[in-house]
């Protein structure tokens, strides 16, 4: 039975091209992850907060070099992609921003973050979500971005909203932490926001 609809995004949209460098205007850049970035990623999944808001944990050094390398493999597969955001002046790790869940045939994607200790407060995360959003949305051509925190994460609601992803609504007891079932808010932006 064929499909009323095409696809928004064609398979090999981003896979045909190298994942690119996306320099935020303001002092930030979102790159591709490197080896070298493993001691930086380590330490800062050492945070306290990190383990609050995050269900992963990292062992080692060794540990996150099989993450940094699965990172880079996921372009290829176009269901995750990930970036380093590092200080553009001195390529200091400020924190992580990535598509997940990536479905090109029906354009939408969920964007995630994480910053390190030194670099909150400092619209870090809202900067580099913004930014590839603008990517996803305007370049590339996604129609839709979804982000999703848990509503007890309040500074992670002011990085959505700072980000330019409209507040949804709440999905009741949908996302598990250490501490146990939270409740989700739902934020999105789409094309033309």
């Amino acid at each position: 039975m064929p499909y009323l609809t095409r696809p928004v995004l064609a398979a090999g949209t981003l896979s045909r091209i190298p994942q690119p460098t996306l320099p935020t205007g303001d002092g930030l850049l979102l790159r591709p992850w490197r080896a070298e970035d493993a001691p930086a990623v380590h330490a800062a999944f050492q945070d306290p907060v990190m383990h609050q808001w995050h269900v992963r944990s990292a062992d080692s050094e060794d540990e996150v070099r099989g993450w940094i390398t699965e990172w880079q493999r996921a372009w290829e597969g176009e269901r995750n992609a990930q970036w380093a955001v590092a200080d553009a002046a001195d390529d200091r790790l400020l924190g992580r921003v990535a598509l997940r869940e990536v479905v090109l045939g029906d354009g939408v994607a969920e964007v995630a973050y994480w910053t390190t200790a030194s670099a909150r407060g400092r619209g870090v995360a809202a900067r580099a979500a913004r930014t590839l959003a603008h990517w996803a949305l305007d370049g590339v051509g996604f129609q839709r971005l979804e982000l999703s925190h848990a509503v007890a994460n309040v500074a992670s609601c002011r990085v959505a909203g700072k980000a330019g992803f409209a507040l949804e609504g709440t999905r009741r007891s949908a996302g598990l932490h250490p501490d146990g079932w939270h409740d989700m808010h739902l934020h999105a932006r789409v094309r033309g926001d």
